[in-house]
């Protein structure tokens, strides 16, 4: 077997361990709304009127964007000067829509969204008949496709640990990227505007999950600045490239290329599908999941600390990243990584189900100013683990004007449990003060 360069897992540095806590200083400077609306809506299919998952939605002349969550809603806080603006939805397979915002925003938004009719150029579909060659011609393409600039992006970042359905912790942020060129080698760094967190340990019975990279995790899975944790010169040979289905997003046909990880090869690598942009060769999206065959393998990419007698089996490792365009360049917007182990101590006849999700949108963006740089600066690590006493729950005005991603139905009820015991902690508190 050949010797792969690690991929994208041994970077992400995910942490299972018995007991371990990272402090981190927040920072104070941030891009923030100071008049603004709120509009809120949800997305769904026109015909099967399903929910639309991870849409974006821009205010137009703006960067400012958000991403529906799982359940089709939204929320994006506008400045209030803006209120005669339009608002543009897309998603990959369906028709964009721009709609004008109305004058009473108090009512949710329905957005309905058409399947888009695929409209193929011959002569696009002549000059691609090899997937890998193609996919080595967008990477090679970074440098043209995407910005050239080094950006400042503010993003909302959310993080949750499940114990089969309950939440043992849920942590939320708002941060800043400084986001360098795909052609420059530097790493992007992050900066930490806002947070809160909170573990109930009690939920993951003996065994304490935690994730180690905190944003780093998401960031790290934009395969256009990081190609090389995926398809390195190295791992290029390991995969079998093929074409799948046409789809369509921004009026633009998208070529679907499926790759996987050869038989032959015992490196633990990905299988998944990217989506490239047939006229502008730019990756618009990509998703792959960890092939879990070599388990021994991937619990030493995943598994930083652990008891003896608990044993780690992997059952799920996917990630997914979404790109958007301006003044045709794209820009890094979504990413979002999966995770589910199966842990069993001994003696014990039952195993626990963990699963870890986090995910990540860039909300705003700009150009950095001239000759800037955050060297020297407070920002965090790409190792940190989210701090346990970052505690804003009980604050219902907490993120002010900051954009956010809407939570779920389950993780709305788990901020608002969270409340209700802080506020019976503060309760018990006061009456031990009398």
């Amino acid at each position: 077997m050949k010797t792969h360069k690690k991929p994208l897992t041994s970077q992400l540095s995910w942490l299972l361990a018995l007991c371990l806590i990272l402090a981190f200083t927040p920072s104070t400077y941030a891009q923030k709304i100071t008049n603004y609306l709120e509009v809120k809506g949800k997305i769904a299919e026109s015909e099967s009127k399903d929910e639309i998952a991870k849409a974006t939605v821009t205010l137009m002349g703006t960067n400012l964007s958000t991403v529906s969550n799982n359940e089709g809603e939204f929320a994006l806080k506008i400045p209030a000067k803006d209120a005669n603006k339009q608002l543009k939805i897309t998603a990959l397979g369906f028709n964009e829509k721009i709609i004008l915002l109305p004058e009473n925003l108090k009512k949710p938004l329905k957005i309905k969204l058409d399947y888009s009719i695929i409209n193929l150029d011959p002569a696009n579909l002549v000059a691609y008949t090899d997937a890998k060659a193609l996919v080595k011609k967008v990477l090679n393409k970074r440098k043209d496709n995407y910005l050239g600039n080094e950006t400042v992006m503010t993003a909302f970042y959310r993080e949750t640990i499940k114990k089969r359905s309950k939440n043992a912790s849920l942590a939320e942020a708002v941060v800043n990227i400084y986001k360098q060129p795909n052609a420059n080698s530097k790493k992007d760094q992050i900066r930490l505007v806002k947070s809160r967190k909170d573990t109930d340990y009690s939920k993951l019975d003996t065994i304490a999950l935690k994730l180690q990279g905190g944003p780093f995790s998401t960031l790290y899975v934009d395969v256009m600045k990081y190609p090389e944790y995926i398809f390195s010169p190295e791992t290029m040979d390991a995969y079998t490239f093929r074409f799948g289905k046409i789809s369509e997003i921004n009026g633009e046909n998208v070529f679907v290329i499926r790759f996987k990880q050869r038989g032959e090869v015992l490196t633990p690598l990905y299988e998944g599908n990217l989506y490239i942009g047939a006229t502008s060769l730019a990756l618009v999206k990509a998703t792959y999941a960890l092939k879990l065959d070599n388990t021994d393998e991937v619990n030493k990419m995943f598994v930083r600390r652990k008891p003896s007698d608990v044993k780690i089996k992997p059952r799920n490792i996917s990630y997914e990243v979404n790109y958007r365009e301006k003044n045709g360049r794209w820009v890094y917007g979504y990413s979002k990584a999966d995770l589910s182990f199966e842990v069993k101590k001994k003696r014990r006849f039952f195993k626990s189900i963990y699963t870890l999700s986090c995910e990540m949108a860039v909300t705003d963006w700009q150009l950095a100013p001239a000759n800037a740089s955050w060297e020297g600066d407070d920002e965090i690590d790409e190792y940190i683990i989210m701090a346990d006493q970052n505690l804003g729950f009980g604050d219902p005005e907490f993120w002010g004007t900051y954009n956010v991603i809407e939570p779920e139905k389950s993780i709305e009820s788990a901020i608002k449990k969270i409340q209700r015991r802080l506020e019976r902690s503060e309760d018990r508190a006061s009456l031990g003060g009398k």
